[in-house]
C-alpha cells in the first residue's frame, strides 16, 4: 500500500509553480497524447496532489517519455499547464531523487 506524503505537492511546487488542481480528470489529455501515455498527466498529477510519492516514482519513465508537445494543453477544457507541470516534476526528480 502506498504511503501518503502530505508535503509532497508542496515540495514539487517549490521548484516551480506546479498547478494541477484545476485538472478535471476527464482524460482528454490521455486521448490526444501522440505517445499514448495513458498515465500522463491526469493520474500522475493526481498522485502528486494526493501525496502518493511512491506511485510517482514507480512511473518515472512515463514522466520522461512526455514530448512536452502541449497537444494535451491545447485540448484541455480546464486549461491546465500540463507541459509546465511535467517540467517542474522532472526538475524535482532530477534534484531530489536522482540528485543531478
Amino acid at each position: 500500500m502506498p504511503r501518503m506524503d502530505p508535503l509532497f505537492a508542496e515540495e514539487v511546487n517549490s521548484f516551480g509553480r506546479f498547478d494541477a488542481r484545476a485538472c478535471l480528470n476527464c482524460g482528454v489529455c490521455s486521448a490526444v497524447c501522440p505517445m499514448g501515455i495513458e498515465l500522463l498527466p491526469r493520474k500522475l498529477f493526481r498522485y502528486v496532489l494526493l501525496g502518493v510519492k511512491d506511485r510517482v516514482l514507480e512511473n518515472v519513465q512515463a514522466v520522461y517519455s512526455c514530448l512536452l508537445c502541449r497537444l494535451c494543453e491545447v485540448n484541455c477544457p480546464a486549461q491546465v499547464r500540463v507541459a509546465e507541470n511535467v517540467r517542474f516534476l522532472r526538475y524535482y526528480l532530477n534534484k531530489k531523487v536522482f540528485q543531478i
